[in-house]
């Protein structure tokens, strides 16, 4: 087992865990699979077909709940489409076996967000959704709920990504000002309060688009599509010159940051849940931000948030430059070899308002 100092671990670490067989699967993993602070995780051969969400709890596998909640099994070896408002669970291909001293924590990857894809991954005798416990020995699973689109899924399709932590990885908020003034991690003034707080963006500097709000009744997405689908079959366009939008309950919503956000090299950071104190909505469903992101030298120079909002019991107001969201910045164990940005050609850096890579960009 190769020990690491305490932060988040960059790619190279990661590499020395598959070497060291931390990291398995039942295929290879490739290059492609590691990112700068995260891994990305891959399907396996088949889904289930599940009742409703589930923790196995500390006394299951998830092995003995899929007994308990399986409605049928699907094979995704040549495609399968998921569908909208069904529940299901899948094998990945990659298992882990970690130190006592290391926990992991997973989220959605960015164009899954994007997409309401609800995907969470789950473990053998787990408590709690997206988290690995330290020391876990076992397989994974990713829980799937496609929320406003129905999607073909594939094995070896990457909808998850993973991180390893070491020990206290989270900056404070005292070590967050120190880093910002030596190295500007916002744009305007820093809110550092349990992190970084960042605002909406619905006074755009040029024109009156502000966002996109997902229609109610489309086609199905097939994931391996890249620039392939016309927005309009899929978004409304919200404009506005008031400075606010109204949120619907029950709808989905892609907004942008007023803030340009930077992840220096040595840091990563996670998108917190929202507080419900603040509005009758959730922000951000895929939640890691690697190093590099916004970087200046990585080419990010710019970069916002895209906040994945879906509003929930009442109608809401939100209005421009309202605080939505918080970023919480981790120590990273050691830089990374590549950072985010066009070291490895990331689909999202220095990006305004967008949708996910699946859609054409408009003209």
């Amino acid at each position: 087992m190769v020990d690491f100092n305490r932060g988040v671990l960059a790619d190279h670490q990661m590499q020395a865990m598959v070497e060291s067989g931390a990291i398995t699967a039942e295929e290879p993993i490739s290059d492609g699979q590691i990112q700068p602070a995260s891994l990305d995780l891959r399907l396996g051969t088949h889904a289930y077909r599940v009742r409703a969400s589930f923790l196995t709890g500390r006394d299951h596998p998830v092995e003995r709940r899929l007994h308990d909640f399986t409605m049928h099994k699907i094979d995704l070896t040549n495609g399968a489409v998921l569908e909208k408002g069904c529940v299901y669970v899948v094998p990945l291909l990659e298992h882990l076996a970690l130190a006592e001293d290391m926990s992991a924590a997973a989220s959605a990857k960015s164009s899954i967000g994007r997409l309401d894809l609800l995907t969470r991954v789950i473990t053998d005798y787990g408590v709690e959704f997206d988290r690995v416990p330290a020391g876990y020995i076992g397989p994974l699973y990713a829980e799937i709920c496609p929320r406003s689109f129905s999607v073909v899924a594939r094995t070896g399709q990457m909808l998850n990504q993973i991180i390893f932590r070491v020990g206290k990885t989270v900056m404070d908020d005292d070590e967050l000002r120190r880093l910002h003034a030596t190295s500007p991690i916002v744009s305007g003034e820093a809110v550092i309060s349990d992190g970084l707080g960042f605002s909406v963006d619905l006074k755009p500097e040029r024109g009156d688009l502000v966002g996109y709000r997902a229609k109610p009744h489309t086609g199905v997405i097939d994931l391996d599509k890249l620039g392939h689908y016309d927005p309009s079959d899929y978004w409304e366009e919200l404009r506005t010159d008031e400075g606010r939008i109204i949120l619907d309950p029950g709808a989905f919503y892609i907004l942008v940051s007023q803030q340009s956000i930077v992840i220096p090299p040595n840091c990563a950071a996670e998108m917190a849940p929202y507080l419900a104190m603040v509005g009758e909505f959730r922000v951000h469903y895929a939640g890691f931000f690697d190093p590099g992101f916004g970087y200046s030298a990585a080419g990010g120079t710019g970069s916002r948030g895209v906040l994945e909002v879906r509003c929930h019991e009442a109608p809401f107001v939100l209005e421009h430059g309202q605080t939505v969201g918080r970023l919480v910045y981790e120590h990273m164990s050691e830089v990374p070899t590549q950072l985010y940005g066009t070291d490895i050609k990331s689909n999202y850096q220095g990006q305004g308002l967008k949708l996910s890579k699946h859609f054409k960009t408009p003209a």
